[in-house]
Order: structure tokens, then C-alpha cells, then sequence
């Protein structure tokens, strides 16, 4: 529900009915994520996509029947149906797709006000989360992060299951981690679908070159908060960067010394100086952040090396640097610089190898766990 929050508080603010079909399990080459939704109003109108137009006919057709009858429905889509191609994932993954009713308006099931603030948070680019109760006596309950205890026994659970839920959904904002659970009610196994929505992660580029402002608008179409800094005012202005959500004039290591980072935050040093990059990168590689990229030519990146060893920068600190920056893809350009620079990125953050998907075997989307383990 979070992934079309602003379609949802549109169609919710006009008294429309929705279904709300939400993907609660994903095995194998499975085109969305858990907990992406689609949502059909009582209007026949269709918001979002839960697989990139595999199942959303028969997905459809389920969520109809809910809006008839108001009762939840849990529907399994794969390869191994009768029919792949009309009702099942051609690509050979599997889904499981819990469809619900909501409205504002009065109807059989109204939406708790928590959970709209909810929409309302992820809309406005704040963390938010929500827990579905996909399976079991509950099932369609939908519970809201600033929910309490007393709030979900009103819904029918019991308080320790409420407090589970609510334990679990509080640490999943925090993480920024979309996931199930099962939880026991009084003896009844309820499966809980927990879908959080974080803040942006943040790309902080430092330079204002032309590159940096080709990797800051594709940065961007990828859901980066984007951040350029650099200490030359005559470079540094949104005018060059107006893709960027901020430019920021400042000493570029002073800067990121005094800025919020996170596990999920990627630096991308751009600026070819080494009055810049020495102290800038010594900085970085101290911080628990998820990249740290350095744009450099051979000579230059070896040049480098030398003086962050000799600024006191560790071996298994070095060991964190992407330099030279990107995968070789082979381009030049600055736009095609900025698809290598991410495409690193992605790997880094995946696990993957880069290589190309004809030369792989197995599923497609695999997790980091299943590459290590080389399946």
C-alpha cells in the first residue's frame, strides 16, 4: 500500500472503495518486490503494478470479487498454473497476492485513521509503516506504526499479540525492511505482512563537474536524495544541478564531517584534486556507509593510494574504495559514466558480479545469500 500511497489518499479523499491486492511472498524470477501493491477502485480504475503485467488480469478479477463481497481473498500466481501466460508469471517465478477492501467513506471496512497517516508520511518522503494481517481469523486487519496495543485488541488480536506486532513493525521503520511474520493469537496462527517505507538514501556527490550532474539526474530517477557539494561557489549552483535536492557550497570533507550518513548513504568523490580528495576520502572511509566511489585515471588512482596510506588511511580501509569508479561498460560520455557509476552501486549493495545475465545460470533475482553461496 505504501508504493501508491499517493494514489490510494486520492481515490480515498474522493469516498471512492478500493481493493488492495499487495505482494506478500516472492520465490524465484518474480518481477516485484514483497510488499509492492495494485489497487482496483469501485470505479473499475486500476492504480500500480504488482508484476510488470503478468497477473494484473487475474489479479483484477480478484480484487472485483472483494469489492462484491468484502472478504479478504489470498491468491497464489507461478509458473506451474494451468495457464502461465494468463494467470501466472511467464518468467518462472511465483507471487502470493493478499487482496483487501478499504475505504474512508462509511463502508464495510474503514480504514483507521493511523493507517491514513501513515499514507500520508510515505507520500511526504517520511518513514511510515504499516502491518497487514494476511492469514488467519484477522486477516485484512491493517495496523499503523503509531498504533497501541489497546488500538489492535479493539481488531480482535490479544495484547501479546499486539505487542508483537507492534515490537516487530517499530523495528522494521527503523530498519527500513519490508518482511513476514507469524504470530500467535490465543492459538490461532496469524501470518503478518509488516511493509515499511524509509526515508530516501542519500547520494552525495562531491565535484560540480558535468559528470556530476549526469550522475546526479540519474541518481535521482532511482530514488536518491541527492546532494552536490563542492567548495567553488562559480560551480556549485542549482542551476547547473536542478536535479539535485540540494547544492551545497562547502569544504568537501569539513562538509560530509558535519552532514548525517547512514548504512544506505553512497559518496561519490568526482572532483579530481587532491587538495579535495585526499582529506575528503581519509573521512569517508571512516564512515559506515554503503559506497564510497572515487573517479580517477590509473596513474592518478595509484597516486592516490600512496598519499591516503600515507595520511594514515588503513589497509582494510583502502579495501572499501571503488576506484576507479564504475563497472566497464565501455562508454564515455558523462550520462553513460553515470549508468557505470550506478550500476556499481547496485552490484555493491546486491552482491552481484556484474556479469551479463546470458552468460548466468539459475534464477534471475537472486538474493546476496544465494550468490554467496554461488547457486
Amino acid at each position: 500500500m505504501l508504493d501508491i500511497a499517493a494514489d490510494l489518499l486520492e481515490a480515498l479523499g474522493a469516498g471512492r472503495r478500493l481493493a488492495v491486492a499487495t505482494v506478500t511472498t516472492v520465490d524465484g524470477s518474480a518481477p516485484r518486490a514483497l510488499g509492492t501493491s495494485m489497487a482496483v477502485d469501485d470505479q473499475g480504475r486500476v492504480l500500480g503494478s504488482i508484476s510488470g503485467g503478468c497477473v494484473e488480469g487475474a489479479v483484477y478479477q480478484a480484487a472485483e470479487g472483494v469489492l462484491e463481497t468484502g472478504v479478504p481473498a489470498l491468491a497464489e500466481f507461478g509458473f506451474t498454473d494451468g495457464d502461465a501466460f494468463e494467470a501466472g508469471l511467464s518468467c518462472g517465478g511465483r507471487i502470493e497476492v493478499f487482496v483487501h477492501e478499504i475505504t474512508t467513506g462509511g463502508g464495510r471496512v474503514e480504514l483507521d485513521p493511523r493507517v491514513l497517516r501513515e499514507l500520508e508520511a510515505t507520500r511526504d518522503g517520511r518513514p511510515a509503516g504499516i502491518a497487514i494481517v494476511v492469514a488467519g481469523r484477522a486477516a485484512g486487519t491493517v495496523i499503523a506504526a503509531t498504533a497501541s496495543p489497546s488500538d489492535i485488541e479493539r481488531d480482535g488480536l490479544d495484547r501479546a499479540a499486539a505487542q508483537r506486532i507492534l515490537h516487530e513493525l517499530t523495528a522494521r521503520v527503523s530498519s527500513g525492511v519490508s518482511g513476514t511474520l507469524d504470530v500467535d493469537c490465543n492459538g490461532d496462527a496469524l501470518r503478518v505482512l509488516f511493509v515499511v517505507a524509509a526515508t530516501a538514501p542519500r547520494m552525495i556527490i562531491f565535484g560540480a563537474v558535468d559528470f556530476s550532474a549526469a550522475l546526479a539526474d540519474a541518481s535521482s530517477l532511482l530514488g536518491y536524495h541527492v546532494t552536490v557539494c563542492d567548495a567553488r561557489p562559480l560551480f556549485a549552483t542549482p542551476q547547473r544541478f536542478p536535479s539535485a535536492d540540494e547544492v551545497v557550497v562547502a569544504w568537501p570533507s569539513e562538509y560530509l564531517r558535519q552532514t548525517h550518513t547512514d548504512s544506505r548513504t553512497v559518496i561519490c568523490v568526482l572532483t579530481h584534486d587532491e587538495k579535495f580528495d585526499v582529506p575528503l576520502l581519509r573521512e569517508a572511509l571512516r564512515l559506515p556507509v554503503a559506497f564510497v566511489g572515487a573517479m580517477a585515471s590509473r596513474s592518478t588512482h595509484e597516486r592516490r593510494i600512496r598519499a591516503l596510506e600515507s595520511a594514515g588511511v588503513s589497509a582494510e580501509q583502502l579495501a572499501r574504495l571503488h576506484s576507479p569508479i564504475g563497472l566497464d561498460l565501455g562508454g564515455s560520455t558523462p550520462q553513460e559514466t553515470a549508468v557505470s557509476i550506478l550500476a556499481e552501486v547496485i552490484a555493491a549493495r546486491t552482491g552481484a558480479g556484474g556479469a551479463s545475465l546470458r552468460s548466468q545460470t539459475g534464477p534471475i533475482h537472486r538474493t546476496a545469500a544465494i550468490r554467496a553461496a554461488g547457486s
